[in-house]
């Protein structure tokens, strides 16, 4: 999957299309991703225990994750994402870095 918790995406498809926010919760067997701000839908709840007073209760829904692309941290467009293999200087260990197609930065 392209996007992992705490990224910020633009969605690019759908009602919210154009809205950005921050990958609250991705769901990886479903392909779908929680975003913040986004898909907002009104549930109806009864009187609890956690909430005494009930009534609506507006939260995000999932969005499937082909619908968003991560913000380029340079431009702050909508880009694609790579895959570089490094090799740490101090460990020597390999790592796998996600890098913008737009603009070349490492996430």
């Amino acid at each position: 999957m392209h996007v992992k918790k705490n990224d910020i995406v633009i969605v690019i498809a759908g009602n919210s299309k154009g809205k950005e926010g921050k990958v609250l919760k991705v769901f990886p067997e479903n392909n779908r991703v929680i975003v913040e701000g986004v898909n907002i839908v009104k549930r109806h709840t009864r009187p609890s225990q956690k909430n005494p007073q009930g009534g609506v209760v507006q939260k995000e829904a999932p969005v499937n994750s082909s619908n968003v692309m991560i913000k380029d941290p340079k431009s702050g467009e909508a880009t694609r994402i790579g895959y570089s293999r490094t090799k740490d200087a101090v460990s020597g260990k390999k790592k796998v870095m996600r890098i913008s197609q737009k603009s070349g930065e490492m996430f």
